[in-house]
């Protein structure tokens, strides 16, 4: 599925082909929370980012999170001129990018049910449907694996 997205001020549009683009997992650490989640959690969603194609470069400003005392070699885009948070891309899964969902302008697949994640880090203000999955840290599936399972794996 190809994907276009872009930030708050228009500075930043992006496109990318992404083969995991329902928007399941919510993500409550706290890097996700701070730096985009309002309600409490972002989404990220799977891209290629081979596929990758940016106008407005130099708009963009990269984040790097401190993760037990360490820099994380995860690179965090966000728009240096509204703020709005972009993807993240990491140089351990180079071939992945994993956009915010929030930064899609293209209509996602609804997801059949949602997955909370790291719920060790989410404030008590917080509520989540304890009928869904919930785990403190990460699922052993990855986004690619529960596509596939769903039956909802876009490999065009």
């Amino acid at each position: 599925m190809r994907l276009q997205g872009s930030c708050l001020c228009g500075a930043v549009k992006f496109s990318l082909n992404a083969s995991t683009p329902v928007p399941y997992l919510k993500c409550y650490c706290t890097i996700c929370r701070k730096t985009n989640g309002g309600g409490g959690y972002a989404i990220n969603i799977g891209g290629d980012a081979k596929s990758l194609e940016i106008e407005g470069e130099d708009a963009i400003s990269i984040f790097h999170a401190i993760i037990d005392g360490k820099e994380s070699p995860a690179e965090r885009r966000f728009c240096s001129r509204c703020g709005t948070s972009l993807w993240v891309w990491d140089p351990r899964w180079p071939n992945l990018v994993h956009p915010f969902a929030s930064a899609i302008d293209t209509n996602l697949p609804t997801p059949p049910h949602s997955i909370h994640i790291m719920l060790d880090s989410k404030p008590d203000w917080v509520e989540i449907n304890q009928n869904e999955n919930c785990f403190a840290q990460y699922p052993k599936e990855s986004l690619e694996e529960w596509h596939r399972r769903n039956g909802l794996l876009d490999e065009d």
